[in-house]
């Protein structure tokens, strides 16, 4: 692919240039009773589809899904030949949920569906011309059939939907076809007879026949058959739709026409119809004129317009409103600063308290899990299971696996077996660093992934190695080279749960053995976060809502309550960091939804230090007296009283 847009389609983040950005000022504000409010990390939103077109008049213009921590916000409409931008917003709530994919029709109309509400924007009168609710959710696929009729097939039931321009109606299919996950239609097409088929996953890949007029939906592979995967279809110019169940089958593909399905072995995929279609990283880029898009930039806030024939370049700067990416988490790093990652985009940020400055730039994937160990700052993160190793005091050099000169370094990657990262533990050793998460797509059960510092190896547990079915999500270390674990009955993403009961258990380290294990608190599916306190003790809660300390020697539970009444529900995220303690008291803090407490390490007692004047999403970490928390996409920190 040729064009450039500086934000993450997919997980994937495109890297910048080498060139160390300006440092900004964050102009801290002070919200009184403790709490000082730091800024927005990543002041930058995510395209989630983009399409070249043209407006009633012909004019060549730019239409692109805007997301930021409130989700698919606006569509941002540029207009070439102005060399401006307009901005409209969502005529529906957003809830958070954005386009999965998008399409542009022949009719010049721009389709998405997304937080159970199908829309059209008319770029002809500049205004959004239809929404209406549906079922849930969101379309992961889209198509157009040959009487113009656009329709999306949505996550997490497949879902169905059909608009008829012409007439404005909307058809609402609901949920067609059941299974115990979440299902990925990441595929849709229509044959010239108006038969509808899409291809179904990850957990495993399936093909479903939707008669339009009945909406009878008929799988293709009998369950017996299926296997982990996307099912695909596609259309063809022949006017018949091909697909197989299994993206990593060759000869099990199909060719599909009224309804009928024949199988016909192997296939190449060639001479499909075209459509202006795609998932959230739609980037359409020649316009009705010939002219062509080569670049949307959402950092600096550039649009690149080509005239191949002419071999000139338009370029033309423009603006937009965010409230800025979303944050993962944030941890103190060794030189003094407060670090982390945000998504989407995927951007890594640094705030300087002595100087209230922030410095913003491209990561690596998305960081789920920030820590420090010694003298370098390390991340856990997402798609891939990776683990990078940032040196403070060297120069910044953007992340490419493989190349040694990189700062931050990549070390080791652990997917399928972990996709997610959830913990990231810097062991006290000093040289140990153990990644632990949730597997890939549509699997069940994640492993464990550590890495030496002195030998530069990885050694990476399934969860067969581990607990088969769970995946690790709290980690803390134990005396004598042992690790004492939480799980989560969660799977991978759009995988199927298959045990109702999260565990603790014991870990040796050097041979990596499970010397104990147990469903400790029944009932409880997720163990959301430990941290070791005095007299050797864990203290740690599950569910987010109720505390307890462990004693990994008696392997008992000693002290339990429920704390959601009290206080809400504990900050959350992939990488939760609600436990902190004080490096130089060694006090121990929560951090819960709405407010700060202190855990009295001797009775137990969960104290209220304050309550917060933002909602606090993610952890956390202490600097110089101050807990450092992050709301949507800003950062705060709050003074620990004397």
């Amino acid at each position: 692919m040729s064009h450039r847009i500086t934000t993450a389609i997919l997980g994937v983040c495109v890297q910048l240039s080498l060139v160390v950005p300006d440092v900004l000022l964050a102009a801290t504000e002070d919200l009184g009773k403790g709490f000082l409010h730091h800024g927005v990390a990543t002041p930058i939103s995510n395209h989630r589809g983009t399409v070249a077109a043209a407006d009633g008049q012909g004019r060549n213009i730019v239409l692109s899904w805007l997301m930021d921590h409130r989700g698919c916000y606006e569509l941002l409409l540029i207009d070439v030949e102005a060399g401006k931008a307009e901005e409209y917003p969502i005529p529906f709530p957003s809830g958070g949920d954005c386009p999965y994919a998008s399409i542009l029709s022949t009719g010049n109309k721009f389709y998405t569906h997304f937080n159970s509400y199908f829309t059209e924007f008319d770029p002809a009168k500049r205004a959004f011309t239809f929404f209406q609710k549906t079922a849930p959710q969101m379309a992961m696929s889209m198509t157009e059939d040959d009487n113009g009729v656009i329709w999306s097939a949505t996550y997490p039931a497949s879902g169905v939907v059909s608009f008829n321009p012409k007439t404005q109606e909307l058809k609402d299919y609901g949920h067609v076809y059941a299974q115990n996950w979440a299902q990925y239609p990441r595929s849709i097409a229509a044959d010239d007879a108006g038969w509808i088929y899409f291809g179904d996953g990850s957990t495993a890949g399936q093909i479903i026949i939707l008669d339009p007029i009945t909406g009878k939906a008929t799988p293709v592979a009998p369950d017996d058959q299926r296997d982990h995967g996307y099912g695909v279809v596609y259309r063809r110019n022949d006017g018949k739709v091909y697909g197989t169940p299994f993206t990593e089958t060759k000869d099990k593909w199909y060719v599909f026409h009224k309804g009928e399905a024949t199988l016909i072995g192997a296939h190449a995929q060639t001479d499909a119809k075209p459509i202006i279609t795609s998932h959230q990283g739609l980037f359409h880029q020649n316009f009705p004129d010939g002219r062509r898009m080569k670049d949307l930039d959402l950092v600096e806030r550039v649009l690149i317009v080509e005239d191949p024939k002419a071999g000139t370049s338009q370029t033309i700067k423009f603006d937009y409103k965010s409230e800025g990416a979303h944050i993962m988490g944030v941890a103190t790093a060794p030189d003094g600063t407060i670090c982390g990652g945000t998504a989407f985009p995927m951007r890594f940020f640094c705030y300087n308290p002595k100087t209230d400055s922030w410095i913003n730039r491209a990561s690596y994937g998305q960081w789920n899990t920030v820590g420090r160990q010694g003298d370098r700052f390390y991340a856990g993160g997402y798609g891939g299971g990776f683990l990078l190793e940032w040196d403070p005091a060297k120069p910044w050099v953007a992340t490419e696996s493989g190349k040694p000169e990189c700062n931050p370094l990549f070390l080791a990657q652990s997917a399928p077996t972990i996709n997610r990262p959830h913990k990231l533990l810097t062991h006290p050793d000093g040289r140990t660093l153990v990644v632990a998460g949730t597997p890939g797509y549509g699997l069940t059960g994640g492993g464990l992934m550590f890495w030496d510092r002195e030998t530069k190896q990885s050694v990476i547990l399934t969860d067969k190695e581990v607990i088969p079915d769970q995946s690790t999500v709290s980690l803390v270390a134990l005396p004598n080279g042992k690790l004492l674990g939480g799980t989560t009955t969660h799977p991978g993403t759009g995988g199927e749960q298959k045990v109702k009961e999260a565990e603790m258990y014991i870990m040796d380290m050097a041979s990596k053995k499970i010397e104990w294990r147990q469903v400790v608190f029944p009932g409880a599916g997720e163990y959301t976060d430990m941290r070791s306190g005095a007299k050797g003790l864990i203290f740690g809660f599950t569910n987010g809502k109720r505390f307890f300390v462990f004693d990994p020697v008696q392997k008992k539970v000693v002290h339990e309550q429920a704390t959601d009444a009290e206080f809400g529900p504990t900050a959350y995220q992939q990488g939760p960091r609600v436990l902190l303690a004080d490096p130089k008291t060694g006090n121990m803090y929560a951090l819960f939804s709405g407010c700060i407490a202190r855990i009295d390490q001797e009775s137990f007692k969960i104290v209220k230090v304050a309550d917060s004047p933002v909602p606090i999403n993610y952890g956390g970490d202490v600097l110089e007296g101050r807990i450092y928390f992050a709301s949507g996409s800003h950062v705060y920190s709050f003074k620990i009283p004397d």
